[in-house]
């Protein structure tokens, strides 16, 4: 049986990045992943970076090829190659990071736990035991799959991750879910030339969003031709000589509806990704959602066993599982002061077309809450930058606490609102006034001198 000073499973940013750290301080490191498509974790292979690609190149293509399927499908066709050679590009390059070094063995195959120290490894050529001092669970999340009757022997149902496979544009999706990651794939297809329809269960749009905002982002949906259903119920589906008909219902008073599409996409949410793993040959507790439990630390319930990134539930983003990183790093070699709460308020960005992008509180929180604030909000139509970029759509919001002008919520739907959210957060996180922002010299014309408008309150 071979000793390791460390074990990880699963090759994602958080454990990638551990795995360096480890060997340049002298630990014997295996790490363990399942499949050699996803050396690099879930972000570089099928989520962030090659959606994000693909929203660059929808918004192109919608400027070129406005309102010309066949043009607009090539281009899609041509823009799956190169999301395919970037994303081969990066698990290679991902996998040589780590090869190369001397002291970390990388083995490809399903780990799941013997004990709380052993964890075997079902190879090709057979299974191996691995022994471990500190184990570190960094597996990911995998989509919720609902049940609705005919789903699982459809041709034309798809997920976040296999959609994007398809190198043929379907004239019609249909994308059941209306959550960020179906607001994303709606927003792109419809650049790409797609006829989109979002059905939702919920009876609210954006739920998590102020009204201002979720209306404004609606807008734009509807401009773009977008059709979004709420209180629906997905119920069946069935495929057809030419694509496949979804069945669904209104919850409110169970009329049914069938529509008729070329492929759907699953964006239901997702879950962590703990099958296989064994958790209990280790004593590793889940909670009631999958989630592995630990401690603001990031330590499970075996206290030399870790978990990190989407497995342990919570906000699902590359860069909180960074930040994980950082904080079992500080745990192991440093202060031990960092924890899981003292990074909050975390931004976040939604990439639609034009971005959505938020920290802090909403509105509506704040009313709740009983703060005593202003809010301040500004067309993105205001800012200059915007009639150069031709990108005139949306608006930026912003929370203002009146007692200390501090900045408590943030909200920003316009182009470059993914860059420009940063600036808001370090303002925040550093503790200066909302007369920081507006007083702050930018370059013009640019989209950050556009909080210069937002903060002047």
């Amino acid at each position: 049986m071979k000793q390791y000073d460390a074990i990880i499973i699963g090759f994602g940013k958080a454990g990638k990045t551990l795995a360096a750290e480890l060997s340049n301080r002298g630990w014997q490191v295996a790490i363990v992943e399942r499949s050699n498509m996803m050396y690099g974790g879930t972000c570089p292979n099928i989520a962030c970076i090659p959606t994000k690609m693909l929203v660059h190149e929808a918004e192109v293509s919608a400027l070129l090829y406005y309102d010309d399927f066949p043009k607009q499908a090539n281009m899609y066709k041509q823009a799956i190659g190169r999301k395919n050679r970037l994303t081969s590009f990066l698990r290679n390059d991902n996998y040589e990071r780590l090869n190369k070094r001397p002291n970390v063995t990388i083995y490809t195959g399903t780990g799941s736990f013997v004990s709380s120290n052993t964890i075997k490894v079902a190879l090709p050529e057979g299974d191996i035991e691995l022994q471990g001092k500190e184990i570190f669970i960094n597996t990911g999340s995998t989509p919720i799959i609902p049940a609705i009757d005919g789903i699982q022997h459809s041709q034309h149902v798809y997920t976040s991750s296999t959609l994007l496979d398809l190198n043929v544009l379907p004239h019609h999706l249909i994308i059941i879910g209306g959550g960020y990651i179906g607001l994303e794939f709606a927003s792109m297809y419809a650049g790409f030339g797609s006829k989109v329809t979002i059905l939702e269960g919920g009876n609210k749009f954006m739920p998590r969003e102020d009204r201002d905002i979720a209306n404004s982002v609606k807008e734009v949906m509807d401009k773009k031709g977008i059709e979004i259903h709420l209180n629906t119920r997905a119920q069946s589906v069935h495929d057809t000589s030419d694509g496949v008909t979804l069945t669904y219902s209104d919850v409110s008073d169970g009329t049914p509806y069938y529509v008729d599409g070329d492929a759907i996409l699953i964006a239901t949410g997702r879950k962590p990704m703990i099958e296989g793993l064994n958790l209990q040959a280790a004593g590793v507790g889940v909670d009631a959602h999958g989630a592995i439990i630990v401690n603001d630390q990031l330590r499970t319930t075996v206290p030399h066993i870790w978990a990190m990134g989407d497995v342990k539930g919570g906000s699902q983003f590359t860069y909180v599982s960074l930040d994980d990183f950082r904080i079992i790093r500080d745990q192991l070699f440093g202060d031990k002061k960092r924890d899981i709460g003292d990074r909050d308020p975390v931004q976040y960005a939604v990439f639609i077309d034009p971005p959505l992008a938020h920290i802090g509180i909403s509105e509506e929180e704040a009313l709740k809450r009983g703060y005593s604030f202003k809010v301040s909000r500004l067309p993105a139509t205001s800012i200059v930058r915007t009639r150069t970029l031709q990108q005139t759509d949306g608006m930026l919001k912003a929370i203002i606490n009146n007692h200390n002008g501090k900045i408590m919520g943030c909200t920003l739907f316009c182009a470059d609102a993914s860059e420009i959210i940063n600036t808001v957060a370090m303002a925040m996180k550093t503790g200066q006034p909302s007369t920081f922002l507006r007083d702050f010299i930018f370059t013009h014309p640019s989209m950050s001198e556009g909080l210069n408008q937002l903060f002047d309150v």
